[in-house]
């Protein structure tokens, strides 16, 4: 009798739970992806309390949970994919996975597709506290929208990991590199701080040429209630700009990675480093 044998989408769905197995034994990279971006939602609502934004007619907790959302959900897909990537470059067990008969795109694929479930969860967690302790509405006809706005910000950003983990010149620079183009970006991207009419167009701008602003403006907008009404029905509620300037980051940043990516350890400082410290021990 023989053995049927594995398809690929089982093989990537092992890689996903195994993925998923190292995240959840990780505390840091879970309080950093689900916990933090909560404690932001709650620190934003109780200084500035729960009120309506006059600029903008949503109140503090409806604005700050979808924007808290998309920053969970690009902690996951862009600085937890960049790092972890990173490491396990490394550490050599990209390498010895690429002696493996498993083919690395499979490999690959379940770790972005770990990081996406991750997401989901960030952003599900985020939504469903918002809904209980500030009363964010989420609307049936924007729905659809919300879903769509997600999938490819996710996959916008998990390019962009891995590209920026193919860019690091070692695992210890890779969590700076991410935090450090990620954070700025927040900033001025409405994640952080409202964005409303007031803000200079500058620097409104700016923000609009990263993908960062057009995930949050189009995952916020379909909280809004004055902007779901203004567009009409499901259809209408897609932002079609803010979707493709982040599908446009995505394939730049899938090819580059695609290009510069490697399988074998950047440097030989981290077991470098082990032997030297087993030596010092003994």
């Amino acid at each position: 009798m023989t053995e049927r044998p594995i398809s690929d989408l089982s093989l990537v769905w092992h890689q996903i739970r195994y993925q998923n197995r190292i995240f959840w034994r990780t505390p840091v990279a879970a309080f950093f992806t689900i916990v933090f971006p909560l404690m932001f939602l709650v620190i934003f609502t109780t200084v500035f309390g729960n009120d309506r934004i006059s600029e903008i007619g949503v109140t503090f907790g409806q604005y700050y949970a979808s924007a808290m959302a998309v920053f969970g959900a690009v902690s996951a897909t862009y600085t937890n994919l960049a790092v972890q990537t990173a490491i396990a470059r490394d550490d050599g067990i990209l390498k010895r996975v690429r002696g493996t008969p498993l083919p690395p795109w499979i490999y690959i694929a379940g770790r972005v597709g770990s990081a996406v479930y991750i997401a989901a969860i960030a952003v599900v967690v985020m939504l469903a506290f918002g809904s209980v302790a500030y009363g964010v509405r989420i609307f049936g006809e924007s729905l659809p929208s919300l879903i769509v706005t997600f999938v490819i910000g996710v996959a916008c950003f998990a390019a962009l990991g891995l590209l920026v983990a193919a860019l690091a010149p070692s695992s210890d620079a890779t969590p700076v590199l991410a935090n450090a183009t990620l954070l700025p970006l927040a900033f001025i991207s409405g994640i952080f701080f409202i964005s409303g009419p007031n803000e200079p167009a500058a620097l409104r701008a700016i923000a609009g040429l990263f993908p960062l602003r057009p995930f949050g403006l189009a995952f916020h907008d379909g909280f809004d209630p004055l902007e779901v009404a203004a567009r009409g029905g499901w259809l209408g509620q897609f932002h079609w700009p803010e979707l493709a300037v982040m599908m446009l980051w995505m394939v730049g940043a899938a090819v580059l990675a695609t290009r510069v990516f490697t399988w074998e350890p950047r440097v030989g400082e981290r077991e470098g480093g082990r032997r030297r410290r087993s030596l010092a021990a003994r």
